[in-house]
């Protein structure tokens, strides 16, 4: 029933407000579609707000949502499309129209990103995306494993680009449905099949960019098993560079493009060329100056006195042997003149008391046969034989006679 009021009798604000609060509040509960452009999470609170726009028309709303409600809905984020069940209503002390959410879903792209985003969480909680269980490609592969679409803008790419940079590098390619309900199954056969083979030792899935829908086999839970289980590395080249699906994150190497994961799994031969001229130029300017450091040394030895004149200090110390050696003769002189001396006049006291001296003045020693002296005539008698030695010999004598003589007959 519309209210009545004029200039005379208006209506107090607080009844045009609860009237508006109630018709709006009439239309109940209605689930809406829209892109979700903003999302505020404030921390510890029990009310967050977000933005939902129409994506055909300049139109957006704010809506509020509990924690409960953004938990129940999963991982949700800004740009994705979603649902949420609305109930319009108006706040009484400002008059602002709101609406309370009361049940959030993503929904066509979104709720696709939704179970892929889950699907990572559960693949990454397992190890699949761990960076210490990816190879590290070889520098030069033998032959490279290419899976990709036949006649595909990425398998020319992929061709072009690497023989351009190494001319002899090999290709093994296998073909495969990029896209569709065949694209798992297929891809993974010709991923078992080039693992096997041993020559191959890199293997490129490589597929042009797409919608979420013509990529999403590329998030297949198989496949990233099968991709983590290869024993030989993998490189992913799938879309353009903000498309990332699982196998991404799964390979040992994402490339941003095909033609990238080409510049990745080849070295450019011009650039590998460049870099041997380069060392060579650094070994020969190191191999310089170490020569150069070495010469200097040489010469500085060289320019020392002892080098420079190397039998002067020979000379100088045969000049100190030469004067060491005379004078140890001259002392072995001296020394030999003094007991020369010494032994002559030892021998000249010898000389002296001896008694061949006494026996050169004319004096004998008598002695009998056994050899004892006679210094007394009371030692022999007559008829005794008696030895005379003399200065010049002895001879033997019979004594026929004895005279003693007295003390004081002098």
């Amino acid at each position: 029933m519309p209210l009545t009021s004029s200039p005379e009798q208006p209506q107090p604000l607080r009844a045009i407000v609860a009237a508006t609060k109630s018709w709006v509040e009439r239309l109940g509960s209605v689930w809406v579609a829209g892109q979700l452009i903003e999302l505020k999470r404030r921390s510890g609170a029990a009310t967050h707000f977000l933005t939902l726009r129409d994506p055909l028309a300049e139109v957006s709303v704010t809506l509020t949502a509990s924690t409960g409600v953004l938990d129940a809905a999963g991982p949700v984020a800004e740009g994705m499309e979603v649902v949420a069940l609305v109930r319009p209503t108006v706040w009484s002390r400002s008059g602002s129209l709101t609406f309370e959410c009361g049940d959030l879903r993503a929904s066509g792209e979104g709720r696709l990103l939704a179970q892929i985003e889950q699907r990572k969480r559960m693949l990454q909680a397992e190890g699949l995306f761990d960076r210490a269980r990816k190879q590290p490609l070889p520098f030069l592969p033998k032959t490279v494993g290419l899976i990709t679409g036949e006649g595909s803008a990425a398998e020319r790419d992929v061709l072009q680009v690497a023989r351009r940079r190494w001319p002899g590098v090999r290709f093994v390619v296998k073909h495969a449905l990029m896209q569709g309900t065949s694209c798992v199954e297929q891809v993974r056969d010709a991923l078992t099949t080039l693992d096997r083979d041993p020559d191959v030792q890199v293997i490129v899935i490589a597929r042009g960019g797409g919608s979420l829908q013509d990529l999403l086999p590329f998030s297949d839970e198989s496949l990233a098993r099968a991709v983590f289980a290869c024993r030989t590395p993998v490189v992913s080249a799938i879309g353009h560079e903000p498309d990332t699906p699982i196998l991404d994150l799964v390979a040992d190497l994402r490339a941003a493009t095909p033609t990238d994961a080409a510049k990745r799994v080849v070295p450019d031969v011009a650039d590998e060329r460049a870099r041997v001229v380069q060392a060579g130029q650094r070994v020969r300017a190191a191999m310089l100056r170490l020569i150069d450091r070495e010469a200097h040394v040489l010469a500085t030895m060289r320019s020392r006195p002892v080098l420079a004149d190397p039998i002067g200090p020979m000379n100088v110390q045969a000049g100190q042997v030469r004067e060491l050696r005379a004078r140890g003769e001259r002392a072995v002189r001296a020394r030999l003149r003094e007991e020369a001396a010494w032994v002559e006049h030892a021998l000249s006291r010898v000389r002296a008391l001896s008694p061949r001296a006494t026996l050169l003045r004319g004096y004998a020693i008598v002695s009998t046969e056994a050899g004892q002296p006679v210094d007394s005539t009371t030692i022999v008698s007559p008829g005794d034989a008696v030895v005379t030695m003399l200065a010049d010999g002895l001879f033997r004598a019979e004594v026929t006679e004895v005279e003693s003589r007295r003390e004081s007959d002098g």
